[in-house]
């Protein structure tokens, strides 16, 4: 298969974007989505939350080893963090290999 320039450039910018995500995730404190309102549309409907109601501020949490922290906001990301790990990663690897060893000349 070959790519054109374009679909290269697109792919490179993928892959960086793929890299300083979690380094931006890592940088930022892990109390910077504590506050705000919540965007969960069960919880504005309902008043109570919702299984996820949590997620993002557990696996922060967890992205800076407070296990403590992540158990009180959602016992769930135990699970789903490792898992979103892995399939990050399964994805930036399978695209890395197929940006550099693919067998374009053109």
């Amino acid at each position: 298969m070959y790519l054109t320039k374009y679909q290269r450039i697109i792919r490179l910018t993928l892959g960086i974007v793929m890299i300083v995500f979690p380094l931006i995730l890592i940088l930022l404190p892990k109390t910077f989505f504590d506050h705000g309102p919540s965007m969960c549309i069960y919880t504005l409907l309902t008043g109570t939350n919702c299984l996820g109601c949590g997620m993002t501020r557990a696996c922060m949490r967890l992205i800076h080893l407070d296990f403590s922290g992540a158990w009180e906001y959602n016992k769930m990301s135990f699970i789903a963090f490792p898992a979103i790990i892995y399939f990050y990663s399964r994805h930036f690897v399978f695209n890395f290999r197929r940006f550099f060893y693919s067998n374009d000349t053109k």
